[in-house]
């Protein structure tokens, strides 16, 4: 069984997550396979190079993603572009650590927390899609009191994403936020006793 747990910014995502992990399921955070998509020597690596030009390595061979998201930042196009290099492979990566906990653990229930889950189309990668969302307000408040960011450019982020309200449409387990992590933590346990009765 794989769970896709997905939510927007400041939803609490990665705090299920981590709750999840401690209930005995294995996560893969797509965020980091992101960042291994990125390693010198990779297609995706190449491929970005080839898209955007041998200004986007850094001096320590590396992409670095402060000149990459300057290319890319505010440009629909390239931003296209460029996910449609690295979502497969972050996919590809994830699929590979699917089946090597399967191969260990075949009755496992494994996690696979990624932000764009539902944007890179990976619902047929998991049996069940778990959204975390939370109001709008909360999580304006949740993001600045976290990053440190003004207002102004949490409220861009937010408009940038997809809408709760897709999220719901789309989802097999809304899990609402909106509450104190105590809260959070009930309703993910009464999800995992469905999955494990």
């Amino acid at each position: 069984m794989v769970i896709g747990l997905t939510g927007g910014i400041a939803s609490g995502k990665s705090t299920a997550a981590r709750y999840l992990g401690s209930l005995g399921a294995p996560v893969i955070d797509a965020d980091l396979l992101g960042h291994r998509a990125y390693e010198p020597g990779t297609g995706a690596f190449r491929q970005v190079v080839e898209a955007f030009g041998r200004e986007v390595v850094g001096t320590d061979g590396r992409i670095d993603r402060k000149v990459l998201g300057g290319k890319v930042f505010g440009q629909p196009d390239a931003l296209a572009r460029l996910t449609g290099i690295v979502w497969p492979e972050i996919r590809r990566l994830a699929e590979q650590e699917i089946a090597a906990i399967r191969a260990e653990r075949p009755d496992a229930i494994v996690v696979l927390e990624a932000a764009v889950l539902l944007e890179a189309g990976w619902e047929d990668a998991v049996d069940e899609v778990w959204v975390v969302v939370v109001e709008r307000d909360i999580a304006v408040r949740r993001a600045m009191a976290r990053d440190g960011t003004d207002e102004s450019a949490i409220q861009k982020r937010i408009d940038a994403q997809l809408s709760n309200e897709e999220r719901r449409r789309r989802a097999d387990v809304v899990i609402d936020n909106s509450g104190d992590e105590a809260a959070l933590r009930a309703r993910l346990d009464r999800e995992w006793a469905r999955l494990t009765a």
